[in-house]
């Protein structure tokens, strides 16, 4: 009970230090990150001379749990589906930069003196730009909808993934103490087991699980089931020997795929944003200022660095990736920082005692300073670029434009490369899920029957329940793409196809057979050849099994329901189809979505008065209203307050219609406010005898037409007619009370005629 006061003041301290700072930050319009950061220095111990925070030991639990959920968030708007829908542009572009930086961020290490571990750490942390900063950015600065802000959302995906990984390497490099080969080949097959037997398992199980239970799911339970899925994958990942951000990261991604994604989102956001702050002001009480003194010179040339590297690599990656050189300078200047992952590996590093202290809050500062730059860096691209077309050679820019338009033309792929492509795929995955099963049973279910049938029969038990489990998965090696449309057009193209087609399939069988010899050798003591003739004999009942074939298409068959669910729904939901957003981005338009103020000046008036497309050169496609999806609209529609318009343009007139947009609005929000109409008042009079009101209807005196007030009550002989109707007539006495603006209503009182 006495931790609890210290527990409480340390948490008073951090969020009320955190909320006064940021609330600064947010009027000089700089990201609340950096005014966390700023709080836990002012909390640390070397600000003030002592630490404002009392157990640092709660902080430190505290921001675990922070990474844990940062990098849940992170998972929930991942998804290995929109990882394998990004295209090689953001796959080639993140290589590019990860693989760069990480050895630039090496060379400036050691170029500094500084130890192997330490650099290594080092260029880690510079290979990752910020996802949360980048998104924050485009956000404010209106630029999401652009075309080069969905390259660069591509490679943050494909970046967050590899930041997950690199997290993993470093820690099994930071535990070794040195860099084996084998041990790091075993490290990353591991790793890539764990990826994929949980992602598979998860996008079979979880769906279904939330959807069986959906009516009993409100928000609360929402919350609940979410974070506990997120807490148990952290478990499995610490058992399986990774860290607990991993295990947030798969979970997170897993349940990004299911149609609940965007509400699970919208309700850990209060919870990852209360620990993220805690996170981060725990990053900050780190940082000693005089250690920044100290060490200048370091944080700026890593600053350099940074800046230069990422605009330098990311430019170049997207070059390469066949995208135009306005698009790769653009993405180029907007991933010029480094962000959480960077705050996330220097917290690594310190937990596990494998890199110096400095480390830590230099690369913190960096992150600081390289933030702080990135609204302008992201204004300055377009500068840039005209510079660049500027001095370049005439001939580099017609190389580049023929570069960029012939890696955009689509090719005809080879068949056998499509066949081969979607086989490896198959028995990759399959396998590693036959392989975690056995593992899974053999580990943790045989001993509990052996435990109940000693000897042979607990071991015969064992092996069918193992074979039946794994079943599925070996019928999917063998059988699959056997029947495909690949398959047959070069079967039939040409004879000398079927030698080597028939050998894929002897060689799946092959391994297969290898599957089950393994597991029953593992349970039962039996002699070569029979066990031969005893796993072919298993194998072929696989194939010839009706059931087994009925049972596996229908495994299949709801994993790619649970897979395609979310995709599906917004679909269906979307105003235009994503195959239509892919035609106009070939043409280079684009859709933007732009809301209907309330105060807006365009509210009830028709698309023809308001002529968008000549003013600013937009067409407007659609206009959603609530349910309602209005397609390809008349210029006789109007806009109403609310309403969603989709319209089509470039980024020049999507940008100019923005500009047109605000104006509008400010303006009219500036009349709004200098106008200033009367205020609504209640008042109430007595009706004399001499007043022309006596022996009038309420109708008939004009008070709701002429004078634009309300009866609501009359007091008459001791009662009450509250509401009264439009017929009733005022006697002498009469209380009346009206609703209505205070000047009319004292022209009223004074029982001047209306």
């Amino acid at each position: 009970m006495s931790d609890i006061p210290v527990l409480i003041s340390d948490l008073a301290i951090i969020l009320f230090s955190a909320g006064l700072i940021t609330i600064l930050f947010k009027w000089l319009k700089q990201p609340v990150v950096l005014g966390y950061i700023m709080a836990g220095i002012i909390a640390g111990p070397y600000t003030f001379g002592g630490p404002m925070i009392m157990d640092a030991e709660n902080i430190h639990i505290w921001a675990d749990i922070g990474v844990i959920f940062l990098l849940f968030a992170l998972g929930l708007d991942f998804s290995f589906k929109k990882l394998m829908n990004i295209g090689g542009t953001a796959m080639i572009s993140a290589l590019t930069i990860v693989g760069a930086m990480m050895m630039l961020g090496y060379i400036t290490g050691l170029s500094l003196g500084w130890s192997h571990m330490d650099s290594l750490f080092l260029g880690g942390m510079l290979s990752m730009s910020s996802t949360t900063i980048i998104f924050k950015a485009f956000d404010d600065m209106g630029l999401r909808n652009q075309r080069f802000a969905g390259v660069v959302f591509g490679i943050l995906v494909v970046e967050d993934l590899f930041a997950v990984v690199l997290m993993v390497l470093l820690s099994t490099l930071a535990v070794s103490k040195h860099f084996e080969g084998m041990e790091m080949v075993d490290s990353i097959l591991k790793l890539i087991a764990f990826l994929v037997f949980w992602s598979i398992t998860g996008i079979f199980l979880i769906p279904t699980f939330l959807k069986k239970t959906k009516q009993w799911l409100n928000g609360e339970t929402l919350l609940v089931v979410s974070l506990g899925l997120c807490l148990g994958m952290v478990l499995l990942a610490v058992k399986a020997g990774f860290s607990s951000a991993l295990g947030a990261f798969v979970m997170g991604s897993i349940l990004a795929e299911t149609i609940e994604a965007e509400n699970i989102e919208h309700l850990i956001k209060p919870v990852k944003d209360l620990f993220g702050a805690i996170f981060f002001v725990s990053v900050g009480m780190m940082i000693d200022p005089a250690m920044l003194v100290e060490y200048w010179f370091p944080i700026l040339l890593i600053t350099i660095v940074v800046m230069a590297g990422q605009i330098t690599f990311a430019a170049s990656g997207v070059l390469l990736s066949g995208q135009s050189l306005r698009i790769a300078i653009q993405s180029g200047f907007s991933l010029a920082q480094i962000g959480e992952f960077a705050f996330i590996i220097a917290s690594l590093g310190t937990t596990l005692h494998v890199t110096d202290k400095f480390l830590y809050p230099i690369v913190v500062t960096v992150s600081v300073i390289t933030t702080f730059f990135t609204p302008y860096m992201i204004r300055l691209a377009n500068p840039a670029y005209q510079f660049v077309t500027k001095h370049l050679p005439t001939h580099w820019i017609h190389f580049l434009d023929r570069y960029s338009t012939g890696t955009n033309t689509i090719r005809h792929k080879s068949t056998w490369l499509q066949l081969l492509k979607v086989l490896c795929r198959i028995v990759i995955t399959y396998t590693i899920l036959s392989v975690f099963t056995i593992a899974l049973f053999l580990q943790y279910l045989t001993p509990l029957i052996r435990k109940e049938l000693p000897g042979l029969q607990g071991s015969l038990v064992s092996a069918i329940a193992i074979l039946l489990l794994i079943s599925p998965f070996l019928r999917a090696i063998m059988m699959k793409k056997n029947h495909s449309e690949e398959f047959q057009q070069l079967w039939s193209d040409s004879k000398y196809n079927r030698g080597p087609l028939i050998s894929l399939i002897v060689l799946r069988v092959a391994l297969c057979i290898g599957i089950v010899m393994f597991v029953i050798s593992s349970l039962v003591n039996v002699a070569v050849s029979l066990l031969l003739v005893i796993a072919t004999t298993v194998i072929l009942f696989f194939i010839y099994s009706k059931r087994l074939k009925k049972y596996s298409i229908q495994l299949e068959r709801r994993f790619l329901r649970n897979f395609t669910a979310r995709q599906h729904e917004q679909e269906r939901k979307a105003p235009i189809k994503q195959r239509f957003v892919k035609h106009l981005l070939d043409r280079d338009l684009h859709l933007a979505d732009f809301e209907v103020s309330q105060s807006s000046p365009s509210v009830g008036k028709t698309l023809k008065e308001l002529n968008f497309r000549q003013t600013c050169g937009v067409s407007v496609v659609t206009i959603i209203r609530g349910e309602e999806r209005i397609n390809i609209p008349g210029g006789e529609e109007r806009l109403y307050p609310f309403d969603h318009i989709i319209v089509a343009a470039t980024d020049q007139e999507i940008n100019v219609f923005r500009e047109f947009v605000e104006n509008r609005v400010e303006k009219r929000k500036h009349e709004l406010e200098q106008q200033r109409p009367p205020e609504v008042s209640l008042e109430q009079f007595t009706i004399e005898a001499n007043t022309p009101l006596v022996g009038r209807t309420i109708r008939e005196s004009g008070i709701r037409d002429k004078a634009a007030c309300l009866v609501i009550g009359i007091e008459r002989n001791g009662t009450s007619i509250m509401n009264p109707a439009p017929d009733t007539t005022f006697e002498t006495g009469d209380v009346v009370w009206i609703v209505g603006e205070k000047d009319k209503l004292l022209h009223l009182a004074a029982g001047e005629t209306i």
